[in-house]
């Protein structure tokens, strides 16, 4: 989830057909585990987004604690393929932004929506 923190680079301009594209939706996060195999510190998550299941994902947001995960609405991709990640297989991609000390803050939902909402 690390990524680009040059605040003057903008990517160039899409269609917002493209953008619609990419699939992202709300989830609570069920079920948070230690996940040492991982090259930076991450966990592994197991999140409900409702209609649409639960699915898994590998997030380097190990400065949260356990227990401030679990239970928390999240902001995910759905619809990207698959990673390998060691030996997990990541399903969904969480969203963050790093801060200037590359800690990843969650992008979440600022009140309680339906899991499995979708994000435009």
């Amino acid at each position: 989830m690390s990524g680009d923190t040059n605040a003057t680079h903008v990517s160039p301009t899409i269609a917002v057909t493209e953008f619609l594209r990419v699939d992202m939706r709300v989830g609570r996060i069920l079920r948070v585990e230690p996940f040492p195999q991982a090259r930076k510190p991450s966990f592994k998550l197991e999140i409900d987004f409702g209609p649409l299941g639960t699915r898994r994902s590998s997030a380097q947001v190990a400065h949260y604690t356990i227990e401030a995960l679990i239970g928390r609405l999240v902001i995910a991709v759905v619809n990207f393929p698959a990673r390998q990640i060691g030996p997990f297989m990541s399903e969904v991609l969480v969203l963050g932004v790093p801060d200037h000390d590359d800690r990843v803050t969650l992008l979440v939902p600022d009140a309680d929506v339906p899991l499995g909402g979708r994000v435009y």
